[in-house]
């Protein structure tokens, strides 16, 4: 979940980020090049002061002191463009030249240094020129009037390069980028710390729902830490499963409790059956038919009671050796398959070990071989193999008998069920439930397939992490 979380929460706050920072990287912009627009009308105002007073055209008889405003006025400019590199000229309304630095240099004819001088002819300096950006290598050009009694007689124009001032903004969006950078860091961390304090609650109760659905029914999750909700349904989710364990503790206790005390009366009742059968004469049928039933009834009694007894029981898990306990278990049944003449194999590592209740395993595996024994033919072969995969150890038993059609592999191990055309091979239906239900309280999982070219195969799978405290 948090694979899915973070990534919205990072792109939330990136988005956050970065509807901040374009403004303040236009606003940045946008205030250097004003500062330099505000020292260009500086600038502008003393050279407008010097030509205030210079009425003379260049080319008439100039007064004396006309003409020392005009010298230092040249001498103005020409210092000014030497140590700035900045283009500036006075003007006459007819774009005469007063004075200018460099030489030569004339108002543009068009683009923005014309319309700075447009302005500056109507009484007004020039409006803002247009937003040049770090990309762009324009020029700025900025124009102020020069009045005489109320009259513009002049116009002051500065054309400046923009090479510092775009360095300016680079610079300025650098650390723009870099603190944008660094609040994305810290966002990241809040967010990973965020995610972690919402989640666990979650993490917890997904490891102890799945704990509870594999059969560790004592399982709990600790109400603490995480947002009040989370908290508050981790303790809803305990009183459900107390309420759970109970009520299976309760089906549990009353499945023993009936097995156990049903087996008296029917012990008696095969104890009267056999005596009953003293008085008929041999070979009778229906004595012989009530026998088999009591018999069975007898042997479904039992299973029941050691399927209570499994589901009850704690496991004692320690490290085992698969490998071994199946090579034993494989002996300990070889006789029973020599005398159906089924062969039993074993065939798998000389050592693998897991983590298993080893009684638990072996009555188990003892179960699964018993039931495929049993619906093997004469001839045929039931093989038992051991295979390490990742962090588990498998079990496979196939089988070489007529196998389940695909809808009822679906059905195979609940309790009582068995195939329709099965019904004439001796048991109660039970026995693989109790394999499942002692694999189950220890970690491991059984499961069931088709074995090519025909008969079941069935694989216990038993985990070989420690289990967690």
């Amino acid at each position: 979940m948090r694979t899915r979380l973070l990534p919205l929460l990072i792109v939330l706050m990136a988005g956050v980020l970065l509807a901040l920072g374009f403004p303040l990287a236009v606003s940045l912009a946008a205030a250097q090049q004003q500062r330099v627009v505000v020292d260009r009308i500086d600038d502008m105002a003393r050279f407008a002061a010097l030509a205030q007073f210079v009425t003379a055209r260049p080319e008439a008889r100039v007064p004396e002191d006309e003409g020392g405003r005009l010298v230092t006025l040249r001498a103005e400019l020409d210092q000014y463009h030497e140590v700035y590199g900045i283009r500036a000229g006075v003007f006459y309304r007819d774009r005469t030249t007063m004075a200018e630095a460099p030489d030569g240099w004339a108002v543009p004819a068009e683009g923005e240094g014309d319309e700075a001088f447009r302005e500056a002819l109507a009484g007004r300096r020039s409006h803002d020129p247009e937003q040049v950006w770090p990309w762009q290598r324009g020029r700025l050009a900025v124009a102020s009037p020069v009045v005489r009694d109320g009259d513009v007689v002049a116009v002051v124009v500065t054309d400046s390069p923009t090479g510092q001032m775009r360095s300016g903004i680079l610079r300025g969006w650098l650390l723009i980028g870099a603190g944008e950078a660094a609040a994305m860091l810290l966002a990241v961390g809040a967010a990973f710390r965020l995610t972690g304090w919402v989640l666990r609650p979650v993490r917890i109760l997904d490891a102890a729902t799945h704990d509870i659905a594999t059969g560790r029914m004592k399982s709990r999750v600790a109400a603490s830490g995480g947002p009040p909700e989370l908290r508050r349904l981790a303790r809803s989710f305990n009183e459900m499963a107390d309420n759970v364990e109970d009520v299976l503790e309760q089906q549990r206790a009353f499945v023993a409790d009936a097995s156990h005390q049903l087996r008296n009366p029917l012990s008696a009742l095969l104890l009267r059956i056999e005596l009953l059968a003293l008085e008929l004469p041999e070979g009778n049928e229906e004595i012989g038919s009530v026998r088999t039933e009591g018999k069975r009834l007898a042997r479904v009694l039992d299973d029941l009671l050691d399927l209570a007894l499994a589901e009850h029981a704690p496991a004692d898990l320690q490290l085992t050796d698969v490998a071994e306990l199946s090579e034993e278990r494989v002996g300990a049944w070889r006789p029973v398959a020599d005398s159906k003449g089924v062969g039993l194999s074993y065939d798998g590592p000389a050592g693998a070990t897991a983590w298993a209740d080893p009684v638990a395993l072996s009555s188990a595996l003892d179960a699964v071989v018993d039931n495929a024994l049993k619906f093997t033919p004469e001839g045929e072969e039931v093989g038992v193999g051991v295979e390490h995969e990742g962090d588990t150890v498998r079990i496979t038993v196939a089988d070489g008998g007529p196998g389940l059609a695909e809808e009822e592999l679906s059905r195979i191990g609940d309790r009582f069920w068995r195939s329709s055309r099965h019904q004439n091979v001796s048991g109660s239906g039970l026995g693989l439930s109790i394999s499942r239900a002692l694999l189950a309280t220890g970690g491991a999982s059984i499961a069931y397939d088709r074995n090519e070219p025909k008969g079941l195969r069935v694989t216990i799978t038993v985990p070989r992490t420690a289990p967690r405290s």
